[in-house]
């Protein structure tokens, strides 16, 4: 791991809660993150150079981080966090911001002490 880990936060189509993830923490100096989608149709689809670059991963739902396995199994991944927040919100929405904050910050406590 780096000294400031590399986050990527990937949803479906990386419009709402991914975008909404990097949105509050881009200019955290705790870490470096991007955020990414699992679709075609993503505004910025996840790539093997996202996963090479992340230190870890947060998905929305435990099927994005089965996705993920099974597109990249060849690859060796970082640990993937399911952050469990439905598609229920628009992008900014204040309870999706309180989530994705506090939901975030719980894990890289535990994880890297930050």
């Amino acid at each position: 791991m780096t000294e400031r880990p590399n986050i990527l936060v990937v949803c479906g189509r990386n419009k709402k809660r991914s975008r909404t993830a990097e949105y509050i923490f881009k200019n955290d100096d705790r870490f470096n993150i991007r955020s990414a989608g699992l679709s075609p149709k993503s505004d910025r689809k996840i790539s093997e150079n996202d996963l090479n670059w992340a230190d870890l991963v947060f998905v929305m739902e435990t099927g994005q981080r089965g996705k993920i396995w099974g597109l990249y199994r060849h690859l060796e991944l970082p640990d993937i966090e399911v952050l469990n927040i439905p598609d229920d919100y628009e992008f900014m929405n204040d309870e999706l911001v309180e989530l994705l904050t506090d939901r975030i910050n719980d894990t890289l406590k535990i994880v890297y002490k930050i």
